[in-house]
């Protein structure tokens, strides 16, 4: 069976195509909201200490929270990045960039970036939340 798509990004007309985001997003199918994911290993250990490396591990974590529902990266239609350290995003924003398309490749979805004074865990970083929208044949 043919995967349906779930997702379709929406820019309005006129606007200059955005870099690395979508304006907005359109889902159709079974809604999936991912947790805020940190960088965390699933035993509670921390491997992942720098900046660049927390935000690489929490997509990881988003992602594998969307396959063990049955999607895709594709059907990622929102993030939600909350960082402790704005300055530490803008100095290494190539870098989180190439983190980024390493784990979702060219799939933008509609984003926020919003800095925090602190997460619940000490020492996260990064923390990242998700909605998905999943084909309903795919769901497990």
């Amino acid at each position: 069976m043919a995967r349906v798509t779930t997702t379709k990004v929406v820019n309005p007309e006129g606007w200059p195509r955005p870099r690395g985001y979508a304006n907005g997003v359109v889902g159709r199918g079974q809604t999936l909201h991912v947790a805020g994911q940190i960088a965390w290993e699933p035993d509670g250990s921390w491997v992942a200490i720098d900046f660049v490396d927390q935000f690489r591990r929490a997509l990881q974590h988003v992602v594998a929270v969307v396959e063990a529902a049955g999607g895709e990266v594709t059907d990622l239609a929102r993030l939600t990045i909350y960082v402790t350290d704005i300055g530490a995003y803008r100095q290494h924003h190539r870098d989180v960039g190439v983190a980024y398309r390493a784990v979702l490749g060219k799939h933008f979805p509609a984003m926020a970036l919003v800095a925090v004074s602190d997460l619940v865990e000490p020492k996260a970083l990064v923390e990242i939340e998700a909605t998905a929208y999943l084909d309903p044949s795919a769901h497990p």
